[in-house]
């Protein structure tokens, strides 16, 4: 029997299908009467609304030249300013802000519902950018050549129409352009396949192409590497989610392969070529390990040298997190039982000195969100933690540390507490988790949450939504580091890939009975959330753990394992999943695909799916379909989806705090004393398509 034969719900992965329309449309009032009529709804939403659009929070700078960019939104711009300042003004209490892109009023003068997609500045030099614009908050968006000094779009500059494209500049009057440029130009997965070298006032059509790729490939890349004395131009494939292909570009057109393993991320800078290992390489006599840090001379390597300096090596409780450089040092951060470590290096002579990075408090986590790698060794450092607003501080590696900003408490942290746990899974690992909320009332209403994929690690982060919306009204929420996750690197991620994806599973539930166990909640008042591969899991969970939750949440979901890899990007997740159209694989898949393990024999929990019909990264249609085969088998289901939002669900603030009440407010009610009656299905299809 085929793919499409056997399943009844097929025709909801209509977009555009008047059926599958009046579908959502229903669905959504019948959420809407459920749970959002009431003043603790309204005022839950106005609280958020509050949060997002806080006149004192930080919005994270990023340094380009001798300025530092951000991107704003508040109650009176709700789309946003992209706006500029100096330094020095930047450390005033009330910077004055250069804006540079009101998207409101731009939006207001095309006609256009535009959401920021960021911008690329051109180095060096800072005069222009290509700025990236969707509809609606999709992936897919528009690219327009934006004039800094004039603050205006450059007549006849590089603009190209909607598609999910890859540029950057090569110099003023050049751009590496990946677009759709037609039939036979995207791959299975939807991205570029084709990679053009764009001359300024020529016809895109006429450019040279610089790299193509295979159609059963992620997509191809180039990128031009401007750094004075080290101009370099790279082109590659990107093989699946894991493994690239990758070449140095000389100006006569040859291809030197960079012969590092095809699943190492590799970076060039000045004169160094960094190594990071997902799997063991055998390399100059050594075997270095997973999860290593190697570095050695980049001219050296291409010319067959492989004497590699060992910069990171991992252990039991060790695992690197990420790596910047500035002009002359190189950060690293690493995680130790997930909780972070920051160190810089120096090449000093045959050797690298190392010295912890000024600046970093102890018991915050911190990272590190830009540098100055063209010229200077300047460093911007944020830290915070569950209960503690995030500080931004400007430290030169080698000089002072100054506090820039300080965010300030968005919700009443008084009595609460932050705990680490660790419970022991199926096959007897350990899996560490975070428990936020007042250690002395247990038994109450918990959320827990969970990625688990795609070497995702899950930190300690403030957020004044779950603060001011479940922390501050009594609730205890719990961050689960699962396999499959990077806190552990390589290893714990290649723990739960593929057919070993169970064991991201198991780690979850030993978490959610672990709790129990402690006597922090019960099955009744435990709920759970995750978005997109976390949407996956939560779906996993309620069809094969249903007793161990009460309430259960899955944002932008991945549900259907069948037919994944075709809606969308799917087709480039099955390095991490596997290929449903692979007997063995669908073997394996099968197995949990939460559509596909629906039943009616046994009770589940209430269920909030939330999507977005814009979402061109993750189908609504996984959303879609698990609602409606839950309705067919009697379970409780509540359905959202936003029109707009993207990968997000929400394209604004406004549209953000409706998504997020709506889903505390189902938390509270389900795992609260008020139960409100949710929709029920017993036909075997809701619509008869067509």
């Amino acid at each position: 029997m085929s793919v499409e034969s056997d399943d009844p719900y097929l025709w909801l992965e209509d977009l555009d299908g008047a059926d599958a329309a009046r579908w959502v449309r229903d669905r959504n009032a019948e959420t809407a009467a459920a749970f959002t009529g009431g003043e603790a709804f309204a005022g839950l939403r106005s609280e958020i609304r509050r949060v997002l659009d806080a006149d004192d929070r930080i919005a994270l700078p990023r340094r380009r030249g001798e300025h530092l960019y951000e991107f704003w939104t508040d109650a009176a711009h709700p789309r946003g300013l992209w706006r500029r300042t100096t330094i020095e003004e930047y450390r005033r209490p009330e910077p004055e802000w250069d804006v540079l892109l009101d998207l409101d009023a731009l939006a207001a003068a095309e006609g256009e519902n535009w959401v920021w997609g960021g911008a690329t500045v051109l180095r060096p030099g800072h005069g222009r950018c290509l700025v990236s614009l969707s509809r609606g908050g999709g992936d897919a968006a528009v690219v327009r050549e934006f004039d800094l000094g004039r603050r205006v779009f450059v007549e006849d500059g590089f603009t190209l129409p909607e598609a999910k494209s890859d540029v950057g500049w090569i110099d003023a009057d050049h751009i590496y352009v990946a677009t759709d440029f037609g039939p036979g130009s995207l791959t299975t997965s939807g991205y570029p396949r084709v990679v053009r070298r764009w001359r300024r006032g020529t016809p895109l059509s006429e450019a040279e192409v610089v790299q193509e790729g295979h159609a059963d490939d992620v997509a191809a890349w180039a990128s031009h590497d401007p750094t004075p004395g080290f101009e370099r131009d790279f082109v590659g494939r990107r093989l699946d989610f894991y493994r690239s292909e990758r070449h140095l570009l000389t100006g006569t057109g040859e291809r030197i392969r960079i012969a590092v393993p095809e699943d190492a991320e590799w970076d060039v800078h000045r004169e160094w070529l960094l190594v990071r290992l997902r799997s063991p390489w055998p390399v100059g006599g050594v075997t270095h390990p997973a999860g290593a840090l190697l570095v050695t001379r980049f001219d050296a390597f291409l010319a067959g040298e492989r004497e590699m300096t060992v910069l990171f090596r991992p252990d039991d409780r060790t695992s690197l997190s990420g790596h910047f450089w500035t002009r002359n040092h190189l950060i690293l951060a690493t995680l130790v039982d997930v909780r972070s470590r920051l160190e810089v290096l120096t090449p000093d002579g045959e050797g690298w000195r190392r010295e912890p990075l000024p600046g970093v408090p102890e018991f915050d986590h911190s990272r590190v969100v830009d540098t100055d790698p063209d010229d200077g060794d300047s460093y911007l450092l944020v830290s915070e933690g569950f209960l503690q607003p995030a500080t931004l501080r400007l430290g030169q590696v080698g000089g002072a540390v100054e506090t820039l900003k300080r965010a300030p408490a968005s919700f009443d942290a008084d009595g609460l507490a932050v705990r680490q746990f660790f419970a022991t899974s199926a096959d007897g690992t350990r899996v560490p988790y975070f428990v936020v909320g007042d250690p002395d009332a247990p038994g109450g209403p918990t959320l827990l949450t969970g990625y688990g994929g795609y070497e995702v690690s899950l930190t300690p982060y403030h957020s004044g939504i779950i603060g001011r919306g479940w922390l501050a009204r009594g609730g205890t929420y719990v961050v689960a580091n699962i396999r499959g996750g990077g806190e552990y690197g390589p290893r714990w991620h290649r723990a739960a890939l593929r057919e070993n994806r169970p064991r991201a599973y198991e780690d979850f539930a030993a978490v959610a009975a672990d709790l129990v166990t402690r006597g922090i909640t019960t099955p009744e008042r435990l709920g759970i959330f995750g978005g997109s591969n976390g949407g996956l899991l939560t779906g996993v969970m309620l069809t094969r753990y249903p007793s161990l939750f009460g309430a259960v949440v899955a944002h932008v979901p991945v549900l259907d394992m069948r037919r994944y890899h075709r809606l969308l990007a799917g087709a480039s997740w099955m390095a991490e999943y596997g290929d449903p159209d692979v007997a063995a694989d669908w073997e394996f898949l099968r197995r949990y695909s939460p559509y596909h393990n629906v039943g009616g024999g046994s009770a589940y929990p209430p269920v909030l799916l939330v999507t977005s019909t814009r979402d061109d990264r993750v189908h609504p249609g996984h959303a879609r379909k698990m609602a409606a085969r839950l309705r067919e088998h009697g379970h409780e289901v509540a359905y959202h989806e936003n029109v707009e939002g993207g990968h997000g669900a929400a394209a604004n603030n406004e549209q953000r705090a409706f998504v997020w009440a709506l889903t505390l407010e189902f938390l509270w009610r389900t795992l609260g004393l008020a139960r409100p009656s949710l929709p029920r299905q017993l036909a075997p299809v809701d619509v008869e398509a067509g």
